[in-house]
């Protein structure tokens, strides 16, 4: 039976944007899936927060119902780490550029406890939407795959961000962080702190978004992490 890798995506954006990067992960006889988080929706959409992204993230792989290794990319390290400690059929998590946080810490805190300067809050302090998307997170993306990802972009729950880490997974799972060397989103010095988090760290010349930009070259890492088997 092939290996199967479930991908978990950031804010703002879906489990679509990752049909390049599945395309690529069956050349190595990697099955995968996606999910949709809830602290993601439409602006006219009801919005759900991190743990309940948690445990939609829980949920899907006990559906998969057999060994597997986990992706979450930026926001997505949150509820693959807070809803899989105990999972028994989670045999690594991935963490492409993405948040490894500890018990007690929020993404808000991870981010200086302020907004960055391309955040942008609705007028109730609910929801947030990124300002110039193709600078911040595609920057190293072709231009037309660029413009179509910030088209599909929606709108990211503010509590997502402010909800404490109550579980660990990374402690007790195998991991490995795929850090993303001219990402704008996340500064390298941040990644390279949450990196140390991990068994084994991985290193891309891209931006945020290898998955659009890169899904060749990342799928080639991850199929080198799965039969690695993540551990140094």
């Amino acid at each position: 039976m092939s290996d199967h890798l479930l991908l978990v995506h950031g804010a703002w954006h879906s489990g679509s944007g990752f049909a390049a990067l599945q395309k690529e992960l069956t050349k190595f006889d990697i099955d995968s899936s996606t999910v949709e988080l809830t602290s993601v929706a439409s602006i006219d959409q009801p919005i759900g927060d991190m743990y309940q992204d948690a445990a939609l993230v829980a949920e899907k792989v006990k559906e998969i119902g057999r060994d597997c290794y986990v992706l979450g990319h930026s926001y997505g390290g949150l509820p693959i780490t807070e809803g899989l400690s105990e999972s028994p059929y989670v045999r690594g998590l991935i963490y492409l550029t993405a948040f490894v946080l500890d018990h007690g810490e929020t993404l808000y805190a991870a981010c200086g406890s302020q907004d960055p300067e391309w955040w942008r809050r609705d007028s109730e302090d609910l929801r947030v939407t990124p300002a110039d998307p193709e600078r911040i997170f595609y920057n190293t993306c072709p231009a037309d795959v660029a413009q179509i990802a910030s088209r599909q972009l929606r709108t990211q729950s503010l509590i997502s961000f402010n909800q404490p880490i109550t579980h660990t997974a990374w402690k007790t799972v195998p991991s490995a962080y795929i850090m993303c060397e001219k990402d704008n989103a996340i500064p390298v010095f941040a990644q390279e702190a949450m990196s140390k988090r991990c068994s084994s760290i991985f290193r891309l010349s891209t931006d945020h978004s290898p998955f659009l930009g890169e899904p060749a070259l990342l799928a080639r890492i991850l199929r080198e992490i799965i039969e690695g088997q993540i551990i140094n």
